[in-house]
């Protein structure tokens, strides 16, 4: 059982940047892909951005390319998401995933973080 922990949500004015981090309880081989879905109110919960703990690049949805940015520390097992020039539409609780694979979809996810709120004030 894996467990996953965010931190770093918040109130923030449009244009500025905030930080997650999602720490794992264990780093897997089945669980090699970690990723950020967001979901805001009323919406379903969509993908924002992943990577593996084994390497490669960063993947990330079209909406956040160029301004979020997704890091790792292996030896802290923990995952880092920097997010700058946001924009109120990116309001949204944010969770921390672990999967197997990297995919869009939220059907490939094993494990679930409880999620942090990132507001954006407009």
């Amino acid at each position: 059982q894996v467990q996953l922990v965010e931190s770093g949500g918040g109130l923030v004015q449009a244009g500025g940047s905030l930080r997650l981090s999602c720490a794992a309880s264990e780093r897997t081989f089945s669980n090699d892909a970690m990723a950020w879905f967001r979901q805001a109110p009323g919406k379903e919960r969509e993908f924002v951005a992943a990577i593996r703990w084994s390497g490669g690049g960063s993947y990330y949805a079209d909406s956040v390319k160029g301004r979020f940015t997704l890091s790792k520390d292996n030896a802290k097992n923990t995952v880092y998401l920097q997010m700058n020039s946001l924009k109120p539409e990116d309001t949204a609780v944010y969770y921390c995933a672990a999967s197997g694979v990297v995919r869009t979809t939220t059907d490939v996810i094993n494990y679930w973080g409880k999620g942090t709120l990132v507001t954006v004030s407009s």
